[in-house]
């Protein structure tokens, strides 16, 4: 058993995030024209996923609502600035985890990994199962004890680096988006990674055998 099964991400392949790209970048040109209505199609294709990042940081529904509405309309307000230097996904991460970055620091709040996304997209029953072959009382009991110490040794890591792994493991996130969603080099998402990663199984260990 290793790390990587603790987290689970579905990723986009490169010939599909640059179609996707494509494709925003062509939506945010009519915004910029002044097709402000457009950007409609923006927020319908991200709010999940921006979403998804903001509560896997704060692990709050309520912060998670206002945070990614914030990041969203940060976005619209600077619109005229994106100019396609990286893709507009990339770009609009970096605005909403900056935004969260900021919150988290002013409230001093510590964020929780939840295991509530798992039951919700129905992976649940797989993650156990790549876990443990406890069933029912004992299955149930173990989550909840998985997620607490999960929660306990995620919230020892300082916020750069819970960040840097919650957009790889849970986000699916590459170095390279993350490097510019962070303001730092691929080497240094790479190195905080590595340092979270090696924590983390050294505070999950019994789970990782």
């Amino acid at each position: 058993m290793n790390l990587a099964k603790v987290f689970t991400k579905t990723l986009v392949t490169s010939p599909e995030r640059q179609q996707e790209a494509d494709a925003d970048f062509v939506v945010v040109k009519r915004v910029q024209e002044g097709d402000v209505a457009a950007f409609d199609q923006l927020i319908l294709k991200y709010r999940a996923r921006i979403f998804g990042v903001v509560y896997n940081l704060t692990a709050n529904r309520e912060d998670a609502s206002d945070l990614a509405q914030e990041a969203f309309i940060k976005a619209f307000q600077s619109i005229n600035r994106f100019q396609g230097q990286s893709t507009f996904f990339t770009w609009l991460y970096k605005i909403a985890v900056n935004t969260t970055l900021s919150h988290l620091r002013k409230n001093r709040l510590r964020t929780f990994f939840s295991l509530e996304k798992l039951h919700e997209d129905g992976s649940v029953d797989q993650f156990l199962d790549q876990l443990t072959d406890k069933s029912g009382v004992e299955r149930d009991s173990y989550l909840r004890e998985l997620q607490e110490k999960l929660n306990e040794s995620l919230q020892k890591l300082s916020i750069k680096h819970r960040t840097v792994i919650t957009l790889f493991e849970i986000d699916g996130l590459s170095h390279t988006e993350i490097a510019q969603i962070m303001d730092c080099s691929e080497g240094t998402v790479r190195s905080r990674l590595h340092y979270a990663k090696q924590f983390l199984q050294g505070e999950l260990g019994k789970y990782l055998r």
